[in-house]
This record gives structure tokens, C-alpha cells and sequence, in this order.
């Protein structure tokens, strides 16, 4: 089941970040965990989706990928 939220910080040079869930605790993300071809990263207060994991570190966000926040009704 997908989550969503809105991406608090990230960081290209570090390759980290963290996101805001819609509903829950913060969680970390990776840049390794964004879906995307070459280059990849986040910006802030992009909505996204995502899966959990648990890492050795405690919760991570896979499978990241942006979702317009602009869609029609």
C-alpha cells in the first residue's frame, strides 16, 4: 500500500532527506529509494509517493516517485 507526503527537506549533495507523511511520523529517504533515471533527487514540498521499509536505522521510504498535486476533480 502506497503512502503519501511532502517532501520536508533533501539534501542532493548529502543524498538524503526526509518526508512528511500525510499521516505518522516523519521518515527518511535515500536517494537510492527515488524511482528515476540518472540523476536522483527531491525538492522541497514535492508530493510524494512511497512504500516503508525498515532499515538497520529504523523506517525508510522506497520507491519514491513525485505525484501532481495538481490534479482536475
Amino acid at each position: 500500500m502506497s503512502i503519501t507526503g511532502t517532501v520536508k527537506w533533501f539534501s542532493a549533495e548529502k543524498g538524503f532527506g526526509f518526508i512528511a507523511r500525510d499521516a505518522g511520523p516523519d521518515v527518511f529517504v535515500h536517494y537510492s529509494g527515488i524511482i528515476g533515471q540518472g540523476f536522483r533527487a527531491l525538492s522541497e514540498n514535492d508530493h510524494v509517493q512511497f512504500e516503508i521499509t525498515d532499515s538497520d536505522r529504523g523506517p525508510q521510504a522506497v520507491q519514491v516517485r513525485r505525484v501532481d498535486s495538481h490534479r482536475q476533480k
